[in-house]
């Protein structure tokens, strides 16, 4: 789930040397710089935006909210870092950004999936405490700062790895039987493990920890979240409060399943690839890849869409914002009744201690 197989393959010298023989159409070329240059404004602008109006204003600033913030974050860094290598080496078909971008990129983005997915759990499972345990331990705003460091620092852990095993070399170029060969002084970037048996142990590891189980328990979570407010059945319940609290786990489920079919394309195909990569036909390689690759980093754009037209606070908070002319004036608006991240199950509404009078305050994640 977390390395580019089209950019960091294992590949032998055969392999290249067919590859090399199918021509990459300039049409299929121009498309891809265009999806990707689209998936990058659209993921940079919309996640900016809404880290930058959860940032500003104190109402929006719960726990969720952080969470949600967090899982902006770690789209930024994808967009930022690993978007614009791709469009760089679908133009030149060969490794032109130094040793450093080779370790670089595939760490940042194995880091950023792991914090995207991390944070869709946490935050499944604050939604979970709070409805199914409403009198109960309710997470605060301090809480989730550490989640969130935490977070950062299992996923770079997690991630070490790439900065060890890739490597810059023209080696796969080299025994290429060519007449006179083009592509001699060409480098790949590639991952050179001690063995076949690392890699692949390492490269499971990954699909399951990194995506199977996390969505797995996210999945139970709403599940069960699901059930609860089903049984609600008094007129009390069934206010306008507890049907926004419907509305926001409809969202955040939203997100999980939009995330989960994003990268599940790009799982199948770097699985398939890690354990039977001759099943994959050399001249459709780079194209199916490159699909795979693009609908994952869409899931990049998911979070501020969903996000945007699902949750009216937002919405106002947007428009005042471009509204907004003269520095110091905030116009006055009218919250919903219900915090974002705290609905109780039987009638109570929880807030987090940062929306409390008392409390002052001082985010992230996510085929």
């Amino acid at each position: 789930m977390s390395n580019d197989s089209g950019l960091f393959d294992v590949w032998e010298a055969s392999d290249w040397t067919d590859s090399s023989q199918c021509l990459p159409s300039v049409g299929g070329a121009t498309f891809l710089i265009m999806a990707y240059s689209a998936v990058i404004a659209i993921g940079l602008l919309g996640n900016a935006g809404l880290v930058f109006i959860i940032a500003r204003q104190q109402e929006l600033r719960n726990v969720t909210n952080i969470l949600i913030a967090n899982l902006s974050c770690s789209d930024i860094l994808m967009c930022v870092v690993c978007l614009p290598v791709t469009i760089i080496y679908t133009l030149m078909d060969r490794w032109v950004l130094g040793e450093a971008m080779c370790k670089v990129t595939p760490f940042v983005q194995c880091t950023s999936v792991t914090v995207s997915i991390f944070s869709l759990v946490l935050i499944a499972l604050e939604r979970h405490q709070l409805i199914l345990h409403p009198t109960g331990w309710s997470p605060a705003a301090g809480h989730s700062y550490l989640a969130v460091g935490l977070t950062w620092l299992v996923a770079c852990f997690i991630s070490l790895p790439f900065l060890s095993f890739n490597i810059l070399t023209n080696d796969p170029f080299r025994n290429i039987s060519l007449p006179a060969n083009p592509f001699s002084d060409h480098l790949v970037c590639m991952e050179l493990w001690p063995s076949d048996n690392h890699r692949l142990s390492y490269t499971t590891s990954l699909l399951l920890f990194q995506y199977c189980l996390p969505l797995l328990l996210v999945l139970l979570c709403y599940l069960r979240i699901f059930l609860r407010l089903r049984r609600r059945r008094d007129m009390l319940e069934r206010s306008r409060r507890t049907q926004g609290a419907q509305r926001i786990n409809i969202m955040l489920l939203v997100i999980v399943v939009a995330f989960a079919l994003c990268w599940l394309p790009l799982n199948v195909f770097n699985t398939l690839f890690d354990w039977h990569h001759q099943a994959l036909p050399d001249c459709q390689h780079d194209a199916v890849f490159s699909a795979c690759h693009l609908t994952a980093m869409a899931s990049t754009c998911i979070n501020p869409v969903v996000y945007g037209f699902l949750n009216s606070n937002f919405q106002r908070e947007l428009k005042l914002t471009l509204q907004r002319c003269r520095c110091g004036h905030r116009a006055a608006e009218s919250y919903e009744n219900f915090p974002l991240s705290t609905v109780g199950s039987e009638g109570t509404t929880k807030t987090t201690s940062l929306t409390r009078p008392q409390i002052t305050s001082i985010p992230t994640h996510s085929s």
